[in-house]
């Protein structure tokens, strides 16, 4: 089974039981209630890698969060999770490797209903293409002919 933070969850709910538990954890000074607000309003994403056995921890957050609330953010989650006294991820028993990410970067979107403006396909790679045959560029048939 599979435990959060002491909790036990499914694959699919781990983001969820992450946050409600970081938010049950964290205590109530000035900090932490800055942190409950933040992470209330921002969207928490899980990654499990195979290769590495590292779980990921993302908190995405909104555009107005300032780098000082960030460090906060960075400070309490460490502080937090130093002092649990769970595992932040168990399975079946063996405590794993995890990591924190905390980051206001939002990847465009390419395609669908939510696409990013000036992001089609085309466009994104339209500098790769021009840089292929821009001035300056070594021929490749003039390379490999011996000169």
């Amino acid at each position: 089974m599979w435990k959060i933070l002491g909790k036990e969850a499914i694959y699919i709910d781990i983001p969820e039981t992450w946050k409600q538990r970081m938010l049950e954890l964290v205590e109530d000074d000035e900090k932490g209630k800055e942190f409950k607000s933040i992470l209330n309003a921002s969207k928490v994403e899980y990654i499990f890698n195979s290769q590495t056995l590292e779980h990921t921890f993302f908190i995405r957050l909104e555009d107005e969060i300032t780098p000082e609330q960030i460090q906060n953010m960075a400070d309490v989650v460490l502080d937090t999770l130093k002092a649990s006294e769970v595992p932040v991820v168990e399975i079946e028993e063996n405590v794993q490797r995890y990591q924190v990410i905390i980051t206001n970067y939002h990847e465009p979107e390419i395609i669908g209903l939510n696409k990013t403006p000036g992001m089609s396909s085309g466009q994104v790679f339209m500098p790769i293409i021009k840089s292929l045959n821009a001035p300056g560029q070594l021929n490749q048939k003039f390379r490999d002919s011996g000169f």
